[in-house]
């Protein structure tokens, strides 16, 4: 073998592994990885804002599938997973909310709303009942997030504790007595850009004591 086969055969070797390194670092798209390029949980959580209004575009089934596996994904207390879920695409549905609910106005124009809800028997006991409304609420912020990442927007419309709205909710959906709405989410592909604010404020932190 001349000495250009062999530069040529060295050359090609030093690809070979150059093209390993990089694969081995980025990852292949299609497997899910991510470049260094790619949003973080962090990036998620500080791009999330309150979205109101939205596009008459549909949320396909699989991404509201994947955001309730997100929503199911929160931790609970003595991992009771007291939530349950209620997906409501029907427009007089939605509209019937919008109209009634002062702060969920927004429910009435978007194509889809998640009700949170916790479900008291598969709550704790005594006064560990009370820790659904933690739960339910850790469930309702991944389900925010997810929808971020998704490219989505919503915004969380409060229930509970007020007794009107959960007369109201309770009787339109006709939701058993063990069930407790806690919240409806309205989601859907924003109708324009609202920049997320920036919340920081270190007064409110306190280091090994106040």
């Amino acid at each position: 073998m001349n000495l250009s086969k062999i530069l040529n055969v060295i050359l090609l070797v030093l690809v070979m592994v150059l093209a390993f390194l990089l694969f081995t670092k980025e990852g292949p798209r299609e497997n899910g990885q991510r470049s260094s390029t790619a949003r973080t949980t962090l990036d998620v959580i500080h791009e999330r804002t309150s979205i109101r209004e939205y596009t008459k575009r549909k949320v396909s089934r699989e991404d509201l599938e994947t955001i309730l596996r997100a929503g199911m994904a929160a931790p609970s207390a003595m991992n009771k997973q007291p939530w349950q879920f209620m997906v409501i695409e029907d427009p007089k549905v939605l509209a019937k909310i919008g109209d009634q609910l002062a702060t969920s106005k927004m429910v009435r124009e978007a194509p889809v709303a998640i009700l949170v809800c916790g479900d008291l028997q598969k709550a704790g006991e005594g006064w560990l009942e009370q820790y659904w409304i933690q739960d339910c609420s850790a469930a309702s912020q991944n389900i925010l997030l997810a929808i971020t990442e998704l490219g989505l927007g919503g915004v969380w419309t409060s229930i509970y504790p007020a007794e009107s709205r959960l007369s109201f909710i309770t009787g339109l959906l006709d939701l058993p007595e063990h069930i407790i709405p806690l919240n409806v989410i309205p989601l859907g592909y924003p109708a324009k850009p609202v920049p997320p604010k920036d919340k920081w404020k270190p007064g409110n932190v306190h280091w090994h004591g106040w």
